[in-house]
C-alpha cells in the first residue's frame, strides 16, 4: 500500500498540495484527477523519488517494482519486440546470470537460473510482447522493425508496451490514450481490468475512467482529496458538495435539452431505438452531476451560422485515396444542418481520409462531390497546432480573422478560452499542447462554420475544457462531423454513428455501446481466415502465399521505402524542435535586449515546424495506405 502522511509538495515556489493523508490499498485502480498544473504529474515524479517531499511523509512497500512510461524513446537501433521484452527488468535480470553462468561453465547456476527463467515467463515473452503490440495496434512484421524507424507517436505506444510488459505490483500511467484511436482505447481498458497489481491513471478520457478506476484522487485548491467509486461517483458526490453554486445550471440544460429532443424524434424508431434508450441512461446521469462543472474556467459557444444551406455537402460513387490509389471506394452521402455523425472504425481504415475529403484538403479520385455554395467548413485536426504562428500572439491570430474588431471584445471572447490578462499578448511559441488545441478551437469558433469536421479535438485538453467542448457542441446549430477517441464526447454530441471498415463508409448498426462486440467479431473472422489459411497445407496453397506475399512485398516496397526516409527526417525535426522549445522555455530570451535574438528563434522554428507539419502530414498517408493494403490483404485472404 501507498501510504501519504499529512504530505505537502511544492514546485519551485508554488505549493501543489498540502495536508494529503489517505491510504491507497493493492490492487486499487485510482484515478488523479485536477486541473492542468494541478499537480498530478508532480505527484507521479514523488512516487518514483524524482522529488521530495515538503512536508509530511510518503510510505511504500519494500521492493515494490514499479512501471511508468518513459516520456521520450531515443532513435535505437534495436528490434521493437527486443525493446518491449526490456520492460520486464526482472526477467532480462534472470537472462543476464544465465549468459554470465554459461561462460563460467557452472552447471548449478544454469539449472537453477533455467528454472527461474520457466517460472518468470521467459519462454512465453515474446508471445506477450507480441501480444501487446497486436493490441496497440502494430502490424505484422513491426516486431522486427528498428525502433529508430518508427515516428514519434508510435515510439510513445511501444514506450506503453514496454511499461504493461512489466511484472510491476505498481503500474503509473499518465495520458496513456492520447494519440491512441478509439479501438486501442478499448483494447487498453480491457488490459487494464484484468492488471493484477495497483493502479495510479491520470486521464481525461472520463469513459475511460468510469470503467477501469475504483477510486479517485481529486486535486484542487491545494488539496488532494481521496473518493470511493468511478469518476461518475466522484463527479455526484462533488456535485452535491458545490450544489449551492448553481448559478450556472442553465449551461447544462442545453445538453439535457438536446438529449430530450434526440429521444423524443427517436423512440418510435426502431432502428433508433437502443441510441434513444443510451442517451435515456446519458440523461439521467447529467441530471445529478450538473453542478459539479459550474466553476469550470471554460466559457464559450459557437454564434450561428450566417448561412444553412441543404444540403451542405454530398458525395455520390466517390472514392479517396492518396497516389492514385484508393483507401475508399463508392462513397454515397449527404450531410445537411443539424447531422451530428460520429465516425467509427478500425486503426487505419480511413477515418482521417475521408475527414480530409469532407475538408477539401482531398480531392476525390473519382465520382462526384458538390459542395453548397455557401458552405463554411470549420476543420480541426492535430497538425493545425504546428501552423499556428509561432511569432504572433493570441489576440493577433485573431485580429487577423476580424481586423474591425476591438480589441476588449477579442479580449473577452478569448477568455471563454482560458487566455486571460497579458497570457493573450505572449507568443505561442512556448505554449503547451492544451494551450495550442484552445487557440485553434478558438480561431474556429470565431469563424462560425456551418459544416465541423473534428479529427481527436480533446487530445491534450484537460476534464473541465472537455466539458465545455461538448456543452458547445450540444448548442451547435449546424452539421457535425468527428472522429475521436473519447465515447463520453461521441455519446453526448453525435445522433447518427457511420462505420468506415474495408474500403466502405455504411451506416453503423447499433449505438457506441455495441462497437466493441463489433470490433471483437471483426478480429475474431479476421483471425478465422488467417488460421483457416494457414492451415491449408496442400503444395499449391503453399506457392500461392508465397506468391502472394512477394507480391505485397513488391507492391509496398516503394512506400516501405519512402516511409522510412521520412521517420528519419522526422526524427532528426523532432530533436531540432525539442532544442527550440528548450532555448524558447530561457525566461532571460523575453528580455527587451534580446527582441531580436527571439524574432530570429522564433521564425526558424516557425519554419521548422512547417516542414515538420508537412513531413508528418506525408507519413500519415503514405502509412495510410500500407495500412489499408494490408488490412485487405488480411480480412479478404
Amino acid at each position: 500500500m501507498l501510504r501519504f502522511e499529512q504530505l505537502a509538495l511544492r514546485r519551485g515556489n508554488r505549493l501543489l498540495f498540502s495536508q494529503a493523508d489517505f491510504t491507497l490499498h493493492a490492487s486499487w485502480k485510482v484515478g488523479i484527477t485536477g486541473g492542468n498544473g494541478s499537480g498530478k504529474s508532480s505527484l507521479f515524479s514523488l512516487i518514483l523519488g524524482q522529488l521530495q517531499t515538503d512536508e509530511g511523509n510518503l510510505s511504500l512497500p519494500p521492493r515494490l517494482e514499479i512501471a511508468h512510461v518513459a516520456q521520450e524513446t531515443t532513435a535505437l537501433d534495436r528490434q521493437a519486440i527486443e525493446f518491449i521484452i526490456d520492460g520486464d527488468r526482472a526477467l532480462r535480470r534472470i537472462e543476464t546470470d544465465l549468459t554470465a553462468a554459461q561462460a563460467e561453465q557452472d552447471g548449478t547456476r544454469e539449472a537453477e537460473l533455467h528454472d527461474a527463467l520457466h517460472h518468470a515467463g521467459g519462454y512465453s515473452a515474446r508471445a506477450r510482447a507480441g501480444e501487446l503490440m497486436h493490441g496497440l495496434g502494430f502490424g505484422n512484421g513491426d516486431e522486427e522493425r528498428l525502433v529508430s524507424h518508427f515516428s514519434g507517436g508510435w515510439r510513445m505506444r511501444l514506450n506503453l508496451a514496454q511499461a504493461l510488459m512489466c511484472r510491476s505490483d505498481l503500474l503509473l500511467l499518465d495520458e496513456p490514450t492520447n494519440h491512441l484511436d478509439l479501438d486501442t482505447v478499448i483494447w487498453l481498458e480491457s488490459w487494464l481490468l484484468n492488471y493484477p497489481g495497483t493502479l495510479l491513471l491520470i486521464s481525461h478520457d472520463r469513459d475511460f475512467l468510469d470503467r477501469i478506476t475504483d477510486h479517485i484522487v481529486h486535486i484542487e485548491q491545494q488539496q488532494a482529496t481521496l473518493y470511493s467509486g468511478n469518476y461518475a461517483a466522484f463527479e455526484q458526490i462533488r456535485a452535491a458538495r458545490l450544489a449551492n453554486q448553481q448559478v450556472e445550471y442553465e449551461k447544462q440544460k442545453r445538453e439535457i435539452a438536446h438529449i430530450r429532443s434526440y429521444v423524443d424524434r427517436f423512440r418510435a424508431k426502431a432502428t433508433k431505438a437502443r441510441q434513444a434508450q443510451s442517451r435515456l441512461k446519458a440523461l439521467e446521469r447529467m441530471e445529478l452531476i450538473g453542478p459539479a462543472h459550474v466553476d469550470s474556467p471554460f466559457h464559450f459557444a459557437f454564434l450561428e451560422p450566417e448561412k444553412n444551406p441543404h444540403p451542405l455537402l454530398k458525395l455520390k460513387s466517390a472514392s479517396a485515396g492518396y497516389a492514385g490509389r484508393p483507401i475508399l471506394e463508392q462513397i454515397n452521402l449527404n450531410i445537411e444542418p443539424g447531422d451530428r455523425i460520429g465516425l467509427l472504425g478500425p486503426n487505419g481504415a480511413g477515418k482521417s481520409t475521408l475527414i480530409k475529403l469532407l475538408a477539401a484538403e482531398l480531392k476525390p479520385l473519382s465520382g462526384e462531390q458538390t459542395l453548397a455554395q455557401d458552405l463554411n467548413v470549420g476543420y480541426f485536426a492535430q497538425h493545425q497546432l504546428e501552423q499556428l504562428d509561432p511569432h504572433a500572439c493570441c489576440l493577433l491570430h485573431l485580429q487577423r480573422l476580424d481586423p474591425k474588431a476591438s480589441e476588449q471584445s477579442l479580449r473577452n471572447f478569448l477568455g471563454g478560452f482560458g487566455f486571460q490578462g497579458d497570457r493573450v499578448l505572449e507568443p505561442v511559441a512556448p505554449f503547451s499542447g492544451g494551450e495550442k488545441a484552445r487557440l485553434v478551437l478558438a480561431l474556429l469558433v470565431y469563424q462560425r462554420p456551418n459544416l465541423l469536421l473534428l479529427d481527436e479535438p480533446t487530445n491534450h485538453l484537460d476534464l473541465e475544457m472537455r466539458h465545455s467542448v461538448g456543452q458547445a457542441l450540444q448548442a451547435f446549430s449546424g452539421a457535425m462531423v468527428i472522429v475521436s477517441h473519447d465515447r463520453h464526447l461521441l455519446r453526448i454530441t453525435t445522433d447518427t454513428l457511420w462505420l468506415v471498415d474495408s474500403g466502405k463508409v455504411t451506416d453503423f448498426e447499433g449505438d457506441l455501446d455495441d462497437y466493441p462486440s463489433w470490433l471483437s467479431n471483426r478480429n475474431t473472422v479476421s483471425r478465422q481466415k488467417t488460421s483457416d489459411n494457414q492451415g491449408d497445407h496442400t503444395a499449391a496453397s503453399r506457392k500461392q502465399r508465397k506468391r502472394d506475399a512477394a507480391e505485397m512485398r513488391r507492391r509496398l516496397q516503394p512506400l516501405n521505402s519512402e516511409l522510412q526516409k521520412l521517420e528519419r527526417r522526422i526524427g532528426a525535426l523532432q530533436q531540432q524542435q525539442q532544442a527550440f522549445e528548450d532555448q524558447l522555455a530561457d525566461p532571460s530570451l523575453y528580455e527587451a535586449s534580446r527582441k531580436e535574438d527571439l524574432r530570429r528563434q522564433l521564425a526558424d522554428k516557425a519554419l521548422l515546424d512547417r516542414e515538420l507539419a508537412e513531413k508528418e502530414e506525408k507519413w500519415l498517408a503514405i502509412s495510410e495506405q500500407i495500412e489499408a493494403a494490408q488490412s485487405e490483404e488480411t480480412y479478404y485472404s
